[in-house]
C-alpha cells in the first residue's frame, strides 16, 4: 500500500506482531505510511514507554524509511477527573509527551472518559442539575487538562480527540469548543455503536488530523474484511473527495487482521474509479 497516490497516509498499530514497538516498527516499514504508538505507563513501574535510546532509533528507522508516528496517549486516563487522579493522569500524559515528542508526532490520540455522566440515573448520577453541574465541571477539568498537553506538545492541533465506544457521538463537543484541539474519528467506534459514520465526518473533517477504521466482529479491532463492502466504500470515497490529507489507521492487532484489512482497502480502493488518480 506504500507509495500509492492518495491524499492521507495509511497506518496500524505498533502492536501487530508479538514483539515489543521497535521491532513491530521494523516490520511495518515496508508496509504502512504511520506507526500509531500504543503506549501505557505504570504508575509503579512497567508500563511500554520506549526508553530515550529506543526513541532515537525509532526516529533514525522513520527518516530512512520516509514513516510517521501518531502516538495514543495510555488507556485508563482520567483527563477530566477534577482529583487527585486526574492531576496523575495529566502528569502521566505530559510524561508521554515529553519522551515522544522527538518523533515530531502527528497527533496525540487522547480519550476523554466520562462514563459516570452518560446515561443518567442508569450510571448512578441524578438527572437535572446536579448532573448539568457534574458535567460542567467534567468539562472545564477536562478543557484544562488538555491545555496542559497542548503546552507539552507544542499546539493543541497536535492533541486529537477520538470518539469513544459507548458514549453519544457529540459527547467530547462541549470540551471541544473551549480548546482549539482536533480530533480523532474513530469509524469503528460509530460503527460499533450502530451509528452512520459519514455525517460525523462531515461535521469533524475540518479538525480531523486521524481517522481510525476497523472491523466488527465478535468484537472490535478486526480485519476490514468484516465490514459491509459498501460500508467501507463509503467512507474511502469520502475521504478521497474531501482530500483528507491526515492518517487513516487500521486499528488492528495482528499480521492476519492488518494483511486482511490491506488487502480489503485496496481492493476498495481499485473501485473508486476516478476519485483515486491513478487506480
Amino acid at each position: 500500500m506504500r507509495g500509492l497516490p492518495l491524499p492521507f497516509r495509511i497506518g496500524t498499530t505498533s502492536y501487530i506482531i508479538p514483539d515489543d514497538i521497535l521491532p513491530n516498527v521494523r516490520y511495518l516499514a515496508g508496509l504502512v505510511d504511520d506507526v500509531e504508538l500504543v503506549l501505557f505507563e505504570a504508575e509503579h513501574g512497567g508500563g511500554n514507554l520506549p526508553p530515550p535510546g529506543v526513541v532515537e532509533e525509532l526516529s533514525a528507522l522513520a527518516s530512512t524509511c520516509g514513516l510517521s508516528f501518531t502516538v495514543h496517549l495510555p488507556l485508563g486516563l482520567e483527563l477530566g477527573d477534577a482529583g487527585d487522579f486526574g492531576q496523575r493522569s495529566v502528569a502521566s500524559a505530559r510524561r508521554v509527551i515529553a519522551r515522544m515528542r522527538p518523533l515530531v508526532p502527528r497527533a496525540y490520540v487522547v480519550h476523554l472518559c466520562g462514563k459516570e455522566l452518560v446515561g443518567g440515573e442508569r450510571s448512578g448520577v441524578h438527572v437535572g442539575r446536579s448532573r448539568e453541574d457534574a458535567l460542567e465541571r467534567w468539562c472545564r477539568q477536562s478543557a484544562w487538562a488538555l491545555e496542559l498537553l497542548a503546552e507539552e506538545a507544542g499546539s493543541p492541533e497536535l492533541l486529537a480527540v477520538e470518539n469513544l465506544e459507548g458514549y453519544p457521538p457529540n459527547f467530547i463537543e462541549p470540551v471541544l469548543e473551549r480548546v482549539p484541539v482536533s480530533r480523532c474519528v474513530d469509524v469503528g467506534h460509530l460503527w460499533l455503536d450502530g451509528h452512520d459514520p459519514l455525517p460525523y465526518l462531515r461535521w469533524g473533517l475540518p479538525r480531523t488530523r486521524v481517522v481510525h477504521i476497523h472491523g466488527i466482529a465478535e468484537r472490535d479491532h478486526q480485519s476490514l474484511a468484516h465490514i459491509p463492502r459498501a460500508h467501507l466504500d463509503t467512507v474511502t470515497r469520502f475521504l478521497l473527495e474531501s482530500r483528507f490529507s491526515g492518517v487513516l489507521t487500521i486499528e488492528v492487532f495482528s499480521e492476519r487482521d492488518l494483511r486482511q484489512s490491506l488487502e480489503t482497502l485496496y481492493e476498495v480502493l481499485k473501485t473508486t474509479g476516478g476519485v483515486w488518480e491513478g487506480v
